[in-house]
């Protein structure tokens, strides 16, 4: 696993992500100083995560642009779930925007299902709102 700094996240995050925002490194920072958040990182991408209570929470993922389409979420992902297994997590969780079909795609692959939706939850650059889907699966 490659080590990343918040700084290289945030690289990553900002040429991933307009819906929702993308987080600064001062923000990756702070949810790595939290003892239950926790990163897992490969050569051109990571994730953020959260264990707490039995319960996993991805925060978000990020692949650069250049390396998307080869499998690296895909990694990730799996990394995730391990390391929440590996904190005695039952169940995993996360929200994503509606309109990230590639990221749905990943999730659905992974066996989460969806199981609920928060309308109009993310705000878009141009004003316009998008829903934000949940989706859990069992560890």
């Amino acid at each position: 696993m490659a080590a990343m700094t918040p700084d290289q996240m945030a690289v990553i995050h900002r040429a991933c992500f307009t819906t929702p925002r993308p987080w600064s490194a001062s923000e990756i920072s702070a949810l790595l100083d939290s003892p239950h958040c926790f990163a897992c990182c490969a050569d051109s991408g990571f994730l953020l995560g959260r264990a707490v209570a039995g319960e996993a929470e991805l925060l978000t993922i990020a692949v650069s642009p250049a390396a998307q389409g080869r499998g690296m979420g895909a990694h990730l992902m799996d990394l995730f779930l391990d390391a929440a297994r590996h904190r005695h997590s039952d169940q995993a969780f996360l929200e994503v925007a509606a309109n990230n079909p590639a990221a749905i795609r990943l999730y659905l692959k992974k066996g989460f299902i969806q199981t609920g939706q928060r309308p109009a939850y993310y705000r878009q650059p141009d004003g316009s709102a998008v829903a934000a889907l949940n989706f859990t699966r069992p560890l």
